[in-house]
């Protein structure tokens, strides 16, 4: 057919205008698969906003109104990847973070009692029969130091031994025999200077401490080994808690802990964890672990309830993400993998030790990999549909 005056040819394909607009190479160039913004990518096809497996060589909307997305050259086609456009993205606030290593730790508290440090703890006593003749100005509850004097006191075989020593200055045989019956140093180099017997002796504080037993009473006759005196140096102090047996994992050796006491409820005590003592209470289920406490203000007294607070966790910085980025579905724990571009995929990982906020990851995960913070959900509610109705389009399919 013939072209008309106004520049149009009619055609078996219909009316067109003829021009260089409509050239068949500019033609093919418009309906090139490229966008202004993606000049270096290639647009291969349109995928399904709604996850269903039909795709379209040129942009479009389905039923609802929704554009189909592009799929660029080289991306990654795999069904589990979910593809948001960035107004969706927008409208839902998602928020994503790139993960680091932390130290992941999670405060385990337990009840527990103050108690004395065994090995600060010292017992006066005579190693032979002996007369109390004086007791110093000492009682119960007194602090003393290390050297002072606790009593005076007449022993017969401290005098025998002494008549002997002066008799032989010099000789080591009768300075050892003194030294056995726990005479002091002091005693022993005056007696030595003044060649002079001493028929009492000054009995005197082996440390420095608090006076929690005297027993002793002028007049009284001692047997060699009773308890005349007994001295704690509270300057060191055990705290002992009651750890459930459930959690006893988690606690180690040289962790830090927190002492609180309702005595002082504004201060803590720190210290560390120095022993976990190898046995369970079969009643309570729980064993004891005991932290060590410097105490040199004597604020902390023996018998005192408290409240222990231990930090759990490996010290070394672990690949830990977010409470938030993680979606537990009971069986499984999952993260939103952000993949750029508005590409997201489920991943599934395996957790270790909760807090401050923070969940270690064992495995799924490597530190720099961005995870969905927030409006995870969203996304993984829309990937279970994806998942659904890609189900119910193979099963229409199904012969």
């Amino acid at each position: 057919m013939a072209a008309g005056a106004g520049g149009y040819w009619a055609g078996r394909h219909g009316v067109e205008r003829l021009g260089a607009s409509n050239s068949p190479d500019k033609a093919s160039r418009a309906d090139s698969p490229k966008t202004a913004g993606n000049s270096e990518r290639r647009i291969v096809f349109y995928r399904n906003p709604m996850g269903l497996p039909d795709t379209s060589p040129t942009p479009k909307q389905d039923s609802m109104g929704m554009d189909y997305i592009p799929v660029f050259d080289g991306e990654d086609d795999d069904g589990s990847v979910i593809k948001l456009s960035p107004g969706k993205l927008q409208r839902s606030g998602v928020r994503s973070e790139i993960i680091a290593k932390h130290v992941v730790s999670r405060p385990l508290r337990a009840p527990g009692s103050v108690q004395l440090d065994e090995r600060r703890v010292s017992l006066v006593s005579t190693r032979s029969d002996s007369f109390i003749e004086q007791i110093e100005n000492v009682t119960t509850g007194d602090r003393v130091r290390k050297g002072q004097a606790l009593m005076r006191l007449h022993s017969p075989e401290i005098l025998a031994a002494s008549t002997q020593f002066i008799a032989n200055i010099g000789s080591e045989s009768a300075r050892r025999r003194l030294e056995n019956l726990n005479v002091p140093a002091e005693a022993i180099a005056d007696m030595e200077r003044s060649h002079k017997l001493a028929y009492s002796l000054a009995w005197i504080a082996p440390r420095d401490g608090i006076v929690l037993e005297r027993n002793a009473v002028e007049g009284m006759k001692a047997a060699a080994g009773d308890a005349l005196f007994r001295i704690a140096d509270i300057s060191t102090i055990w705290v002992l808690a009651d750890v459930p047996e459930h959690e006893l994992n988690l606690v180690r050796i040289g962790a830090p802990a927190q002492i609180r006491v309702r005595s002082l409820p504004d201060r803590a005590f720190g210290g560390r964890v120095g022993l976990i003592y190898p046995q369970v209470n079969s009643a309570t289920r729980s064993a004891r672990v005991r932290v060590e406490i410097a105490n040199p203000d004597g604020l902390l007294l023996p018998d005192m309830y408290a409240e222990v607070e231990i930090a759990t966790g490996r010290p070394e910085p672990v690949v830990a993400a977010p409470d938030s980025a993680l979606i537990d579905t009971g069986l499984r724990q999952i993260v939103i993998v952000d993949k750029g571009d508005g590409r997201f995929e489920p991943r599934e990982v395996k957790v270790g030790l909760r807090g401050a906020g923070l969940t270690e990851i064992r495995e799924g995960l490597e530190s720099g990999d961005k995870v969905v913070v927030a409006a995870n959900f969203l996304i993984d509610a829309e990937s279970n549909l994806k998942a659904a109705l890609s189900g119910m389009a193979a099963a229409e399919a199904a012969p």
